[in-house]
């Protein structure tokens, strides 16, 4: 066995793909033992690629574009969450996107990620941070719904199945976001990608392989979700249909182009970036390894 690991963002729904692969056997099957690194500090997750104690994550995919303007060499080869899961989540009595003036608002990190997405929808009510409302660095959504619930924040963003949790629970929801938008990715070093491109080949078969297990099981997967991510059947149930009906994970693993786009406008809107030196959602995705992957199904 052949042994590599994958750097995530904390246990949440998102890593599913990956839980799959692991616990269906996926990875066995091409000789690898995956280790799954579960990380609460999301700036941590492509940090680790950076710095070599991680081949591959699942990372937020603003970080690969802000990696790239500092000169970097992290590149997306494959998708994770391409459309928006979220659902921005309020205390009881704020009853408007309007109602979040002068409220406390948590979000993955200021850098990127969740506060680029509260941003632009803030905005379009009028809303401009920081003089209008506070963010709040609180890291993946488990630590924005722990910190909801003890009244550390107003309001932020929750992903299926958080936001069906909260909802039962007495919050409510502002707005739901489903658009195209490239919020976390599969990320890779790109020289170590070109180092070990059998390897890495190995690892996208899998990868593509639990993309339509995910979409055939439903029972297998709602299993594994419960299992990782400690969610009540119903919950992952929940989760499940929202994240196939709106293709949220993509069943052909791919990046979206325009998902990635998005994100790139959306960033330029919000943040100073004198240096980008890419403007097309293509620049930062490398098709080739699931392309060859794909190809020798």
């Amino acid at each position: 066995m052949d042994t590599l690991t994958l750097a995530v963002v904390s246990r949440n729904y998102f890593n599913l793909p990956a839980w799959i692969a692991l616990h269906a056997g996926l990875f066995e099957a091409e000789g690898l033992a995956v280790r799954i690194d579960h990380i609460e500090g999301i700036e941590e997750v492509n940090e680790r690629l950076r710095d070599g104690r991680a081949e591959l994550a699942y990372g937020v995919t603003e970080h690969v574009i802000l990696d790239a303007e500092q000169g970097g060499r992290q590149v997306i080869i494959g998708g994770n969450v391409n459309r928006l899961p979220f659902s921005l989540i309020a205390r009881a009595g704020i009853g408007s996107l309007a109602g979040l003036r002068g409220k406390r608002i948590g979000v993955s990190s200021i850098r990127a990620g969740s506060s680029s997405l509260i941003m632009k929808l803030l905005a379009a009510e009028g809303l401009h941070w920081p003089g209008d409302y506070e963010l709040v660095p609180c890291g993946p959504i488990l630590a924005r719904w722990e910190l909801l619930r003890s009244g550390g924040i107003d309001a932020g963003l929750q992903g299926a199945p958080l936001d069906r949790i909260a909802l039962d629970q007495g919050f409510v929801s502002l707005c739901e976001p489903r658009q195209d938008f490239q919020f976390t990715s599969l990320d890779v070093d790109a020289d170590w990608a070109a180092a070990n491109r059998g390897l890495l080949l190995r690892f996208c078969r899998a990868f593509l392989r639990a993309h339509e297990w995910f979409y055939r099981n439903r029972e297998g997967a709602n299993a594994i979700a419960m299992r990782e991510a400690g969610i009540e059947e119903r919950y992952a149930n929940l989760a499940w249909q929202d994240y196939t009906r709106a293709g949220i994970f993509p069943r052909d693993g791919e990046a979206s182009a325009a998902g990635v786009q998005a994100l790139i406008e959306t960033s330029a809107l919000i943040r100073a970036l004198p240096s980008r030196a890419r403007t097309h959602a293509e620049d930062y995705i490398d098709r080739g390894f699931l392309a060859e992957a794909r190809a020798s199904l």
